[in-house]
């Protein structure tokens, strides 16, 4: 039914490590003609069956997402899926949360697709185009899911595919009851805090799901605090600060649609304030000129490497902001920070943290290790799934 690809000698092992990706260096010959995004099943050299997968023709080769010779219908999605929500059950979220990623990519078996679910809306994002194709059986299987709760469904992987199958998709909807113009921005609720979400023009799928957890800890600390919240996107950390009763917050952010946001969810949660104040400011600028000493600071930068050859510039990078967000604590102050590059370790953004310190020269204790939420799971045979890490340091 599907085209074969036959691993060299040896090469099976990774994959009978339950290791979701093959690479092309492990493939010996393919029986049949496999176009990218067909789906393959993957076979040792003898024949004998290992795994199924999406096709194509780069050096991850295939991504798998079925053990067990399967036929790929919607039927097998709508198991999958099931599986996936019971997972998000389990963790019991709460009636003042509204909002959670629904598949995680390789982390719930879905190689390639990130579904994140925004109180009766799914947004769909994939990252190879073989999960694009399955997209109409997904859709259905979705439905099946939530049991026709669902109002809309968004395809936003214009963004995330490989370029040359990104210049002929085109963002939209997959599935509305009704007119749904009037639902942007749209409401959800994440810890009783509210936020406005746009998947058609926000980042990502429309929020950083992934710092929930996080936030709620920032907010332990908050109270009758000044508060930075640099690379503050649509403002997570500062609402829940404010909340919190910080004294006063910052909210820095070089996007002004971020400035926006951040505003739009301040007001919907407060109204009117003169504790808070945005600035559409480039970061680092922002933390060298502003003379302004805070006593939490949170610095949450976009992905500064996305490859291997870009590793050590990013390490540079980092080490530079955390040097000048320590410089602007006052003493006994938290630093919150982060690193969401995959290919900067733990270790690595531990120890370029450390370089920041030594170089500021004050005493630094560690508080907390932070990760991505229990809905952005990591599978435990594909380490390079835990892509969030951070610190919350006691700076004296």
């Amino acid at each position: 039914m599907y085209a074969k690809v036959f691993l060299q000698a040896g090469k099976e092992q990774v994959v009978k490590r339950l290791h979701p990706w093959v690479f092309s260096g492990a493939i010996a010959r393919t029986e049949g003609q496999p176009n990218d995004g067909d789906i393959v099943e993957v076979c040792d050299k003898k024949g004998n069956y290992l795994a199924t997968g999406h096709f194509y023709k780069g050096s991850i080769t295939i991504k798998i997402f079925s053990y067990e010779q399967v036929t790929v219908d919607e039927d097998f999605w709508y198991k999958k899926l099931k599986t996936a929500f019971e997972v998000r059950q389990l963790i019991q979220l709460g009636d003042n949360t509204t909002c959670y990623r629904l598949t995680h990519g390789e982390g719930d078996g879905f190689s390639g697709l990130i579904l994140d679910y925004y109180q009766n809306v799914i947004v769909f994002q994939a990252h190879t185009i073989g999960m694009w194709r399955e997209k109409e059986k997904i859709v259905n299987a979705l439905k099946r899911v939530y049991e026709n709760a669902l109002v809309a469904i968004y395809d936003k992987s214009a963004e995330t595919l490989p370029d040359e199958f990104s210049k002929s998709v085109t963002n939209t909807y997959l599935f509305s009851k009704g007119d749904i113009s009037h639902i942007l921005p749209h409401p959800v609720l994440e810890n009783a805090n509210k936020f406005l979400i746009d998947w058609e023009t926000g980042q990502k799928t429309g929020f950083f799901l992934d710092q929930r957890d996080n936030r709620a800890l920032l907010a332990k600390y908050a109270k009758d605090k000044k508060v930075l919240n640099a690379f503050c996107y649509s403002g997570g950390f500062s609402i829940y600060a404010l909340k919190a009763g910080a004294a006063l917050v910052h909210s820095v952010d070089v996007s002004k649609k971020a400035i926006e946001l951040v505003n739009q969810n301040v007001a919907a949660n407060f109204g009117e304030v003169d504790n808070h104040k945005a600035y559409a400011e480039d970061v680092m600028g922002f933390l060298k000129q502003n003379d302004q000493i805070y006593d939490l600071i949170v610095l949450d930068p976009p992905a500064y490497a996305k490859s291997i050859a870009k590793r050590h510039q990013a390490v540079q990078g980092y080490k530079r902001l955390n040097m000048e967000g320590i410089k602007r604590l006052a003493k006994g102050g938290i630093l919150v920070t982060f690193s969401c590059s995959q290919v900067v370790d733990r270790e690595l953004f531990y120890n370029t943290i450390v370089s920041a310190a030594l170089e500021v020269g004050r005493q630094v204790r560690v508080l907390h290790h932070l990760n991505q939420g229990a809905d952005h799971p990591v599978n435990l045979f594909h380490p390079e799934g835990h892509y969030l890490k951070g610190l919350v340091l006691y700076v004296e």
